[in-house]
């Protein structure tokens, strides 16, 4: 069977390929946010694959995520720059056919309602909400950065991003993944501690 990749998918009425960024817009159900490939320059297509094959990419609750903190290959952010060239577009769901593999078809308002359905929530609740807002549950386990992609996502939604925005994102960010380095740092020292201290403490 072949390997299913998330965030795949077409458009229904012409079956031209897109990259879902996120399933749900906030307050939108019925809408979701694409990138459509063919109207990508050939580097920004090949950045966009591989962002979406990576772990990264993968792990991602929406792919939005992941975008907000993947580069072009001109040093632009992703989402940011996308968003400024026109090329982060709103649909119906209903418009969208998700292709995780060559054998699997399945319309996105589809799809969405079954994990609506299959979670007990409302298809609205599945979608990442501002930095204010709550998520679904498995959006929870990574509230941190889904804060962080929303930020920015938010104002790309509403036309509005400023260089202050990405900014702010980015510290953001960058304070996150501070924290996360003196955890493994810490969690490093549990199982190993570093013998520097106790050279220190021969030579005193």
């Amino acid at each position: 069977m072949a390997k299913a990749i998330k965030h795949v998918g077409r458009l229904a009425r012409n079956q031209r390929k897109v990259i879902v960024a996120y399933r749900v817009v906030p307050g939108e159900p019925d809408n979701c946010i694409v990138v459509q490939t063919e109207s990508l320059m050939a580097e920004e297509h090949d950045a966009l694959i591989s962002a979406v094959e990576s772990s990264a990419g993968q792990e991602a609750y929406e792919f939005g995520e992941a975008m907000a903190r993947a580069q072009l290959p001109d040093g632009r952010n992703m989402l940011a720059g996308f968003h400024k060239t026109g090329k982060l577009v709103k649909i119906a769901t209903d418009q969208v056919e998700m292709t995780p593999n060559n054998t699997t078809t399945v319309v996105l308002s589809v799809l969405n309602n079954a994990i609506a359905e299959q979670k007990g929530v409302t298809v609205n609740d599945l979608a990442i909400k501002n930095a204010q807002g709550e998520t679904v549950p498995e959006a929870k386990e990574n509230k941190d950065a889904i804060v962080d992609a929303t930020d920015v996502y938010t104002n790309e939604a509403n036309g509005v991003l400023s260089d202050a925005d990405l900014a702010k994102s980015y510290r953001s960010q960058a304070d996150r993944l501070s924290k996360e380095a003196a955890q493994l740092r810490r969690q490093a020292e549990e199982l190993v501690p570093t013998k520097k201290s106790a050279k220190t403490k021969e030579s005193a």
